[in-house]
């Protein structure tokens, strides 16, 4: 369990069998665009796209803005989201295929060859009938997000999606969206993030040593679980593997008691041929003889 000290405030780190105890790890965290950016990630979680407000581990963000750019690239869009939070947030849709598997951490992360070149044109001409159809889709579940031609230059929106780091800078990769057509819901939005930010981000999570313990247990529980539904479908593929083989020398034996039966009646017609062919041979000297 890890501390962290800031301006003399210890910030217990649990482990990560305590996350669903957090009132942030599997929620749509209403953030600003600089909230994002002050988020921080830790070793032990490099790579899983996992970061931290304070000691809160958060792995899903929503966020509330307008956009002020759009590039459209040939796998993914980039949008640019300004919430008047004195930062910017960039928005990464993701663009696959149906017969493309697109991984989270590719489609998080921009490549600097994508990001220097020229944004591509709509399609336009026949040449473009015969390359594959690309659509936006969710990084996570590869599900379609309809309607993203709506995210334009001088829409407000509410974006949800996970978290990724690209050349030290926060990026969001989108999951879902809703425009917000009314000026309201962006204040309402704005009251909801002030009131979770004050009542929750604020105060460091805390634990007691009987609710870790506690944790721990479910942990060391779930891990034997899964540890004997392992050893079941081990067993299950090793009887498997036991009825195969018993199967198939079952079906060889068959087979070399059927090969000797042919071979024994191969036999038995070779040796009546010859005894057939010795009357016909006899049948014929005695006709010769006559």
């Amino acid at each position: 369990m890890a501390q962290d000290g800031n301006d003399g405030n210890i910030m217990e780190f649990y482990p990560a069998y305590c996350f669903k105890a957090s009132p942030t790890y599997f929620s749509w965290v209403k953030m600003s665009a600089a909230m994002v950016h002050q988020l921080q990630s830790r070793p032990e979680y490099e790579g899983q796209n996992l970061f931290f407000y304070k000691n809160h581990p958060i792995r899903f963000v929503c966020v509330a803005g307008l956009i002020v750019s759009r590039e459209d690239y040939e796998r993914r869009t980039l949008l640019n989201l300004d919430d008047s939070s004195g930062s910017t947030l960039e928005v990464v849709i993701v663009k696959a295929s149906s017969a493309t598997e697109t991984s989270t951490s590719n489609a998080a992360a921009s490549t600097e060859e994508e990001e220097e070149q020229t944004p591509i044109p709509a399609p336009a001409g026949t040449d473009e009938i015969n390359k594959p159809q690309l659509q936006h889709v969710s990084a996570s579940t590869k599900q379609s997000i309809p309607d993203t031609d709506t995210l334009t230059v001088g829409t407000v929106a509410k974006l949800k999606g996970t978290l990724s780091r690209f050349r030290n800078s926060m990026q969001l990769v989108l999951e879902r969206f809703t425009i917000l057509r009314d000026p309201n819901a962006e204040v309402r939005f704005w009251d909801e993030r002030t009131r979770f930010l004050v009542d929750v981000l604020s105060v460091p999570w805390s634990l007691t040593s009987g609710e870790v313990a506690h944790l721990r247990r479910l942990a060391d529980q779930e891990r034997e679980k899964a540890a004997e539904e392992r050893k079941r479908v081990a067993e299950r593929q090793l009887r498997h593997a036991q009825r195969e083989e018993r199967h198939y020398h079952r079906i060889l034996r068959r087979w070399e008691r059927e090969e000797k039966r042919r071979e024994k009646e191969a036999e038995a017609v070779a040796r009546a041929n010859a005894q057939f062919m010795e009357v016909v041979a006899a049948y014929k000297k005695l006709r010769h003889v006559r």
